[in-house]
């Protein structure tokens, strides 16, 4: 048990050592405001680079990625159907169906489902 916490902190160590070396070699020291702006044919732009992005879309995005994610886990519970016992199986099931249908009452009740506001 010694020699693993001995390592695990000689590899903390030597890690951060190499994160703060690599963080202090990599800053740039001066900023350029040419290089730093968007360049539109050696003219100044005519309107801002950064379009205006729906935070609503994004939010309801990033719930169905969520989702999604949770219902491909749902699918090896049909593979394990044969070799588990039913009552285990529809146990397990529920719960997990019990898990997804909270975190969508959640979003719902949170108001993260409304498309117009």
């Amino acid at each position: 048990m010694f020699v693993l916490m001995l390592s695990a902190s000689i590899i903390m160590f030597i890690s951060s050592i190499m994160m703060s070396i690599s963080s202090i070699l990599s800053k740039k020291t001066f900023i350029d405001r040419e290089k730093s702006s968007p360049f539109e044919c050696g003219f100044d732009p005519k309107s801002s680079p950064r379009l205006p992005f729906s935070l609503q879309f994004f939010l309801i995005a990033v719930i169905f990625l969520i989702f999604d994610v949770e219902i491909t886990l749902l699918v090896p519970l049909v593979s394990i159907l044969k070799i588990s016992k039913i009552s285990w199986f529809w146990g397990i099931s529920a719960f997990f169906m019990l898990i997804l249908l909270i975190g969508l009452y959640h979003e719902w009740n949170q108001g993260a489902l409304e498309w117009a506001s």
